[in-house]
């Protein structure tokens, strides 16, 4: 009887997790935590990019040390602000995103400030650099994008009963979204 009323508790703990989908809640959690490696991939290239950028526009422009040091230092206090996929919070989903946008202020300044330098402007390097920022900042939202599918998916998933009560026990909780930073549903105004 006894053998009999074993086989039946591990027959109905076996139904019972593998009916919760937690296989699927840790699959759908690496796939948000590989997307937003991906984002960070993708501002990493930013990041490496920029002291080439400044180094280009630095020779042409030695009198805008203000608008370089700018980049500079937004650059670093960009790098500086790195998120563990673990501890992915709303809050420090913020302090990352207030980051990098400092840092997308100050590379704005700096097209503008090379707008005021004709000869740069015509400099192949700088083309060649200015083409890979923008290309860079398409990756940044095309993986941002990916990410907040991903976060969607997953955060649809466990929320669903039976598996909010599963992913509760398991300590799967819901993955924030990228949004968009104040004010950028405002067109910005283009003056020549």
């Amino acid at each position: 009887m006894k053998k009999v009323l074993n086989l039946f508790t591990l027959l109905s703990v076996t139904l019972l997790f593998s009916s919760c989908g937690y296989n699927q809640m840790v699959s759908m959690q690496e796939g948000v935590d590989q997307s937003w490696a991906n984002v960070q991939s993708s501002y990493q290239r930013r990041a490496d990019l920029i002291p080439n950028l400044v180094s280009t526009v630095k020779g042409y422009a030695e009198f805008e040390k203000e608008t370089l040091t700018g980049v500079i230092e937004a650059r670093a206090k960009a790098t500086q602000t790195t998120i563990d996929p673990s501890n992915l919070t709303t809050e420090n989903l913020k302090q990352f995103q207030a980051a990098q946008g400092e840092l997308s202020g100050a590379l704005s300044r700096l097209l503008v400030t090379v707008e005021r330098y004709p000869d740069l402007k015509a400099n192949q390097n700088f083309l060649e650099l200015q083409a890979q920022l923008e290309g860079t900042e398409n990756r940044i939202n095309v993986e941002r994008n990916k990410y907040n599918e991903a976060a969607k998916g997953y955060n649809t998933y466990i929320r669903q009963i039976p598996r909010s009560i599963y992913a509760g026990w398991f300590d799967f909780e819901k993955k924030p979204y990228f949004e968009a930073d104040a004010g950028t549903e405002n067109a910005p105004k283009v003056e020549f």
